[in-house]
């Protein structure tokens, strides 16, 4: 029986402020920074699922003069990522339905991103196929994916599956790609960042929705002690549980 579909208009609308104050957002948003930076300068980048505008607006402020443009699946996202990033191009589709690109469209980014996406579809090599028509041949694809167990949260907010790195190497040339890198991160602050979300179990759901989007003082303590730790990290290392890939359209 096939699984319910996500409602990421309701997600975003419940979880945006949540989501902001997440120190593993910032952890992200810095690997994926180096990755872009390592493969030449960035022209115009893709936010594939790019969900309320946050990595739009890291990457506008870290890639000034590259212009940005971003594909989600919910029109709440795409709402906030607009009045978030004016300056980028924003656009309501679901990437596992057939669709015609426009020429501005078709093979438009020189680089992409998709950050903490693919564990929420069940096809993630049909997502990537059609993410792909946006991107020029040789264009660069930075991808970040959740690995280790799944906590309460992690099921609430619709996640499928976790990765080991060979099954991101997978999916990715099922999805026509060519892998260049794949490798655990995040060793070993992430980690434990991730054990105590894990133990902290359905309690976390009803914090990250807490009225007017405020999170406890002591969610918002660990919050800030991680983002010092993670400066810390292990960014290539095999038991990291941030699972992190670079590919490249052929």
């Amino acid at each position: 029986m096939p699984l319910e579909r996500d409602d990421w208009n309701d997600h975003w609308a419940k979880y945006a402020d949540s989501a902001n104050e997440n120190p593993a957002q910032a952890y992200r948003r810095r690997l994926i920074a180096l990755a872009l930076s390592s493969h030449g300068r960035p022209a115009r980048i893709l936010d594939i699922g790019s969900g309320q505008g946050d990595m739009a607006a890291y990457l506008r402020d870290v890639f000034p003069e590259a212009k940005i443009r971003g594909i989600e699946l919910s029109q709440t996202g795409v709402d906030i990522a607009r009045k978030k990033v004016p300056t980028a191009t924003f656009t309501q589709r679901d990437l596992l339905e057939p669709a015609v690109l426009s020429p501005a469209e078709r093979e438009w980014a020189t680089h992409a991103v998709c950050t903490e996406v693919l564990e929420h579809v069940e096809a993630p090599e049909v997502l990537l196929a059609a993410a792909q028509a946006y991107l020029a041949p040789g264009g660069w694809l930075f991808v970040t994916v959740p690995g280790g167990p799944m906590s309460a949260f992690d099921r609430h907010i619709g996640h499928r599956r976790h990765y080991r790195p060979a099954d991101l190497r997978a999916v990715l040339e099922s999805g026509g790609l060519e892998t260049v890198a794949v490798s655990g991160a995040g060793f070993p602050f992430f980690n434990l960042y991730r054990l105590l979300v894990i133990l902290r179990g359905k309690r976390l759901v009803q914090d990250a929705k807490s009225e007017a989007g405020q999170l406890p003082w002591s969610a918002r303590a660990v919050m800030r002690l991680f983002s010092v730790l993670f400066r810390l990290n292990l960014d290539n290392f095999p038991w990291g549980w941030q699972i992190v890939a670079l590919a490249r359209k052929r």
